[in-house]
């Protein structure tokens, strides 16, 4: 499927007009261009999902202390349920693996079902949750934490 839907390549300044522009058509409360060139700079997994030239999606990834967390994931509103999510989560379990993160986490809205579904699918399951954690219409929304095993016990003896 990976064929059919381009290819992961690390993310450049030059993406973020158009990795901002699938943010804001995509999620009431986007990220600004500001904390996506903190990830970059901070060494962070950054990588688009690109098909020609065109940018289908993208992720970004930090692993650190042997834990990664996918801090965020989106796909272009025109090219969802084409598997480019399920892509660019196994670009995050692959970059997991070579940094040694034990477990992969993430955050998600309760009310974001599909995605919760796409995570489930990946191995990942609800081990907790941040009350009042995003904003939202009426007030603020908890997040379920969700987390997946990478490496069972990578450092042990």
């Amino acid at each position: 499927m990976a064929d059919s839907i381009g290819r992961a390549r690390p993310m450049t300044y030059e993406d973020l007009p158009t990795v901002l522009a699938i943010e804001q058509r995509s999620v009431a409360y986007p990220w600004s261009g500001h904390i996506f060139r903190d990830c970059m700079s901070a060494g962070y997994g950054c990588f688009v999902q690109q098909q020609g030239r065109e940018i289908l999606g993208y992720l970004v990834v930090s692993c650190a202390a042997g834990e990664g967390t996918i801090l965020n994931i989106c796909v272009d509103p025109d090219w969802r349920r084409h598997g480019i999510a399920s892509h660019l989560i196994a670009v995050a379990v692959e970059r997991a693996e070579v940094m040694q993160a034990e477990n992969l986490f993430l955050e998600v809205r309760p009310s974001n079902t599909a995605a919760i579904a796409l995570y489930e699918r990946h191995g990942f399951h609800e081990v907790g949750r941040r009350p009042d954690y995003y904003p939202a219409a009426s007030g603020r929304e908890d997040a379920l934490i969700m987390a997946r095993v990478i490496l069972p016990g990578w450092n042990t003896p």
